[in-house]
């Protein structure tokens, strides 16, 4: 037996090799009678900006009759510590004489093929993108001031959207695939730490070799992965059940029969939205959000949230979480990204979109988050795919705004807060590529959104030191925080007018992030194979 502690602090100019003496204080123990000691999980404290820490869970091995004589005193940090559940797959019976799909690789289809390749369901993926050693090539290239590739972008390819953020890995979902997630991003290459931390991230540098090698595992466990292959169109019998997908590459179509199909395709997919409304699938709309990036110094962010700790090495860049109420709607920070730029996410013509990147050493400059307001079905025409007509409008907006070219309209925030006439950037230096042109952005934002954002970056300020400064500086347009649009499920998890359909992720609607995608995608992988047979 071994008892879990929790809430053993550790003064931030500590070292972890402590942690066997202060568990030993925290228990009324002597600090030999730990016989060992092994970190299960870390924290960061910065309530007290005079007193940061960080709080870990420990698992510690007495004598036997120490712990028992510990968890008899009933202290509230200590358990018995219980083995990791370990969750057995189970396996249908019906022979699986057509391949299964899985469309995307985003984080819910990486994940649900690799699950099923893992276990010899040996899955057909199709993706419209490249792989994510070209789509690298091909964004950078766009970044630099080169041709957008519609098929190979932040929004498509190899690793969805994610693989261009700051790569967090917190969550809400309490699953415990979500801990299958994060093992195997690190056995993938991704760092060790990331298995202890409250508040892991990887960064884009290492989440793009990360997703290469999950992907090579796939292949090397006998699952076929088609580039470039886009999704054009579904079939389904007289039961309603799937039959077969039709795939476009290089111009020639494809139909695939196939058992089952992950339907994984990201919420940049918008034709792919209105072929599944085309062919009768039960869609909803869905509230969600937009807004604009706003852009800090590293270093006046770091010292509102850590003091005179700022600099510590330990620490590294700050990360914050804001949110309030502009009249009967919500305005909050979103996806923000310490020591990170921003980023062109345009995945179509006429679009400025916006998102924020960090590399894993959060080292640049800038810090900068989205600051979004809500929106809902009654900023837009009824229907479940006005929400995507309303997203297009404001990426078109900012667009022109920009010039249209591709550059991205943008203002200081102490001219945004003014209503005053936008003036040549000061201290804080937009990091947007292909680049920035001053502009008002009262002229491409909806009136709800813009003085939604006024109202925020007011209050923030108010709460966090500085944020509110005038050259802080908000590019447009944030308008892709989650999808318009939810793909209605039924209990098994399938698509509710076509059997066999699993709809998964952020773009079906259920997802919000790297892990709960990567989650959605297993547990439809899990569905599948209780069904069937492997091959």
């Amino acid at each position: 037996m071994a008892l879990l502690v929790k809430d053993i602090k550790l003064p931030l100019n500590e070292k972890e090799s402590l942690l066997s003496k202060v568990a030993a204080k925290t228990l009324g123990i002597p600090e030999n009678a730990v016989k060992g000691l092994a970190i299960k999980r870390i924290s960061l404290d910065a309530r007290k900006k005079n007193d940061i820490c960080f709080i870990y869970t420990v698992e510690i091995s007495l004598e036997p009759k120490e712990e028992r004589r510990l968890l008899k005193r009933g202290l509230p940090m200590v358990c018995e510590a219980g083995a990791r559940e370990i969750r057995e797959l189970a396996t249908g019976s019906i022979p699986l004489d057509k391949p299964i799909i899985v469309v995307g690789l985003g984080p819910g289809g990486l994940f649900a093929a690799y699950i099923l390749a893992k276990y010899g369901y040996k899955p057909i993926v199709i993706e419209r993108g490249e792989p994510i050693e070209r789509r690298t090539l091909d964004v950078e290239t766009f970044w630099n001031g080169g041709r957008l590739k519609e098929d190979s972008n932040l929004m498509y390819g190899e690793g969805g959207a994610g693989a261009f953020s700051d790569g967090k890995l917190t969550t809400r979902i309490k699953d415990s695939r979500a801990h299958d997630v994060i093992d195997i991003l690190a056995d993938h290459g991704a760092p060790e730490r990331i298995r202890l931390l409250a508040k892991p991230h990887i960064g884009t540098d290492i989440l793009v070799k990360v997703v290469r090698s999950i992907r090579e595992d796939i292949v090397r466990m006998g699952g076929d992965v088609r580039f470039s292959a886009k999704l054009v169109g579904l079939e389904k019998d007289s039961g309603d059940k799937i039959t077969s997908v039709t795939v476009e590459k290089n111009g020639e179509k494809e139909k695939i029969p196939c058992s089952a199909c992950v339907l994984a395709t990201g919420q940049g997919a918008r034709d792919t939205y209105h072929m599944l409304y085309d062919i009768g699938l039960e869609l909803l709309p869905k509230a969600f959000a937009v807004g604009v990036r706003i852009e800090h110094p590293r270093e006046l962010i770091d010292r509102s949230q850590y003091g005179e700790f700022a600099s510590h090495p330990r620490l590294g860049a700050a990360e914050y979480h804001l949110a309030d109420k502009a009249g009967n709607r919500g305005v909050y920070s979103f996806c923000m990204c310490p020591g990170g730029v921003v980023v062109a996410s345009s995945s179509g013509p006429e679009q400025v979109v916006t998102n924020g990147m960090s590399r894993h050493a959060r080292d640049e400059q800038n810090s900068n988050a989205a600051i979004v307001v809500q929106v809902d079905s009654r900023d837009y025409t009824v229907g479940p795919l006005g929400g995507l007509d309303f997203q297009e409008q404001i990426e078109r907006a900012a667009y022109y705004a920009g010039g249209g070219d591709f550059t991205a309209p943008a203002e200081r925030v102490g001219d945004f807060l003014r209503k005053a006439a936008p003036k040549a950037f000061g201290s804080v230096k937009p990091t947007y590529r292909p680049g920035v042109c001053r502009s008002d952005l009262y002229q491409c934002l909806p009136d709800f959104v813009s003085e939604g954002i006024r109202a925020g970056i007011t209050a923030f300020g108010r709460r966090l030191k500085g944020f509110d400064m005038d050259d802080a500086v908000i590019t447009a347009v944030e308008s892709r925080t989650s999808s318009p649009v939810r793909i209605q499920r039924d209990e098994e998890g399938c698509a509710t007018r076509m059997k066999g359909l699993y709809p998964v992720g952020e773009g079906a609607g259920y997802a919000g992030g790297i892990v709960s995608a990567a989650v959605d995608g297993m547990r439809a992988a899990e569905r599948i194979m209780a069904i069937f047979r492997p091959m």
